[in-house]
């Protein structure tokens, strides 16, 4: 794919996610718009219940984790593209005691030489009271700024590692091939999405 396709598809979710900021300060909704919303939030529902079967089957000591974290925040489809300044966005549903909890956005931009454009699943397991507090907070979350999140560290018999599983957030990043190591979240911002 040539360059020039890369920067148009990154200049595109830019302008979405600019777009998207902007059209939410509209105050005029139709019924239409409502019914249209509440379509895209029960395929959202659908998908995080997805990502998560699918997490548990990669990872099955990640449902236990689950099990003890005061709020799983997922986000099934994280969508970024870069070429020189890149991009992401996607929407996503805090759980507490597996009941939903409201619905959020994710959102970077970062800047570098590498071309390409991908979604993943990102799944954020909040262990502790002061990490969901942070997510729910109305200034929103933002990575590495406040505290930062560990990335599982799945170990070679498909189990999560100590050091891991005792951290405050931890993340799960998953594309189709499976789980993603190496993965930095820093920069990351997490904000409660409209009603």
């Amino acid at each position: 794919m040539s360059h020039i396709l890369w920067r148009r598809i990154a200049l595109s979710i830019m302008a979405g996610v600019l777009l998207a900021g902007g059209l939410g300060a509209c105050t005029t909704t139709t019924s239409a718009d409502r019914e249209s919303r509440m379509s895209q939030r029960e395929q959202l529902d659908q998908d995080v219940q997805q990502t998560l079967d699918r997490l548990y089957r990669s990872v099955p000591a990640s449902r236990a984790l689950a099990d003890r974290a005061e709020g799983v925040l997922v986000f099934p489809g994280v969508l970024g593209a870069s070429f020189i300044v890149g991009a992401s966005h996607g929407d996503g549903s805090l759980l507490v005691d597996g009941a939903k909890a409201g619905y959020y956005t994710t959102t970077s931009g970062s800047i570098g030489f590498q071309a390409g454009a991908q979604s993943q699943a990102v799944i954020y397991m909040l262990m502790t009271e002061k990490a969901l507090n942070r997510v729910r907070s109305d200034n929103g979350w933002s990575i590495g700024a406040s505290a930062g999140v560990a990335v599982a560290d799945i170990g070679a018999n498909g189990q999560i590692t100590n050091d891991t599983a005792n951290q405050e957030a931890v993340a799960f990043v998953m594309n189709n091939q499976g789980i993603q190591g190496g993965v930095s979240l820093n920069g990351a911002k997490i904000s409660k999405a409209s009603p």
